[in-house]
């Protein structure tokens, strides 16, 4: 060792060191504090929108810090991304005219879209595929629409972008400058976010800006801030000059429903003075009227029972046999009841063919007639040809 620091060695010391020493375009052109302000403040309630819709297609848990905001080029980035990754285009065609590329590390994609497929995000593929890289774009597709709908809340207008489009990206390699080509040239805006996705991701993403696209955002940030400032000021401005001033004191903020004059709805209100005086029968308490409380002078109320007219049941044969036929198909269990007795499992288990079981009924006694396990009549056993049957002699009716 020869006690020198190698280039790769003072890169990465320098890496902690304030944006003040990021690099700055060859005309100095660059972007003031004011104006990585709002990329940054743009960025993040873009990318907040984007994670509550990659939790639902991933289904975990899903942080996305707050961005920090420099300038930067493309040497710098590839020095720090020497492995591959995928750069995700983001082509606005509505409201915004330019494009800004999301950056995500190769594994944190492999992650997403095993997730995505119904994996649990601890063995993912391999290598990307195209099923991969299709898989991430319909993400990100989801995820930056919803940032473009919060865009144009912000900045009061539509705006709408293309289907992103994913590629693997070397940037320690050969590099396809037709995709990239705006950012090769001179510097760019580096908007880089911390992002965990439950325990399986703690990594960081980037987007990048160029600078007349983050220009054009600040401008029309500003513009449509400023209108909005200028609107909050002169409401309040010309408030006082609708209404003069009271000349009474107010009354209470609860009581702010207006009860005198004419009211926005059209309902007639009481006038200041009156609704300083206590209604008449109203009971007061400390100079002030109570309200809510009864009355306990003022005119007699008349109080009396309520009555409530008697209810009869009202028969009506008609209604009776109309609604005894939508029964009538129903089918019933009848089942006749020689006799009963009651054995024990020592005399049950000594049963045999030839066996004789005497039962509770005498000879020539009414056998049960039952219909769903109720007593409905009795009878007499006769033989109808080769089967028996049943003769009833008697119905029973129902105690009351």
């Amino acid at each position: 060792m020869d006690g020198m620091l190698s280039q790769e060695e003072i890169n990465a010391l320098l890496g902690g060191v304030s944006d003040d020493s990021a690099p700055t375009d060859v005309g100095g052109v660059a972007l003031s504090d004011e104006e990585k302000d709002a990329v940054g403040e743009i960025s993040n309630i873009c990318m907040g929108t984007a994670a509550t819709t990659l939790y639902s297609l991933v289904n975990q848990k899903v942080v996305i810090t707050t961005p920090v905001v420099k300038i930067t080029n493309w040497e710098e980035l590839s020095g720090s991304y020497a492995k591959p990754c995928v750069f995700i285009n983001i082509f606005y065609k509505e409201g915004i005219d330019g494009n800004n590329v999301l950056i995500l590390k190769e594994d944190d994609v492999k992650i997403i879209t095993d997730l995505m497929m119904g994996g649990d995000g601890l063995n993912p593929a391999a290598e990307l595929s195209e099923i991969h890289l299709s898989a991430i774009c319909e993400a990100m597709n989801q995820m930056m629409g919803s940032s473009a709908t919060s865009l144009s809340s912000m900045l009061n207008r539509k705006v709408d972008i293309s289907p992103p489009e994913a590629d693997l990206v070397d940037m320690a390699g050969d590099i396809d400058t037709e995709k990239v080509s705006q950012f090769m040239a001179g510097n760019f805006v580096q908007v880089t976010f911390r992002m965990t996705i439950g325990d399986l991701v703690d990594s960081t993403i980037m987007q990048l800006y160029p600078l007349d696209f983050s220009k054009e955002l600040y401008s029309i940030f500003s513009t449509n801030d400023n209108g909005k400032q200028e609107e909050a000021e002169s409401a309040p401005a010309a408030a006082p000059q609708s209404s003069p001033a009271p000349a009474a004191p107010q009354p209470a903020p609860q009581q702010s429903q207006p009860m005198g004059g004419q009211s926005a709805m059209g309902q007639p209100m009481m006038n200041q003075q009156a609704m300083n005086q206590p209604m008449m029968g109203m009971p007061m308490m400390g100079g002030q009227p109570m309200m809510g409380m009864p009355m306990m002078g003022g005119q007699d109320v008349n109080v009396q029972n309520v009555q409530f007219q008697a209810f009869s049941p009202i028969v009506n044969p008609a209604l009776q046999q109309e609604n005894i036929d939508l029964i009538m198909d129903v089918p019933l269990e009848v089942s006749v009841v020689l006799g009963r007795t009651r054995k024990s499992i020592k005399e049950i288990l000594e049963f045999s063919p030839g066996t004789i079981i005497e039962l509770d009924k005498l000879a020539g006694e009414p056998i049960d007639v039952m219909v769903n396990q109720k007593l409905v009549a009795k009878g007499e056993v006769v033989v109808i040809e080769e089967s028996f049957g049943i003769r009833i002699t008697e119905i029973i009716k129902e105690k009351m």
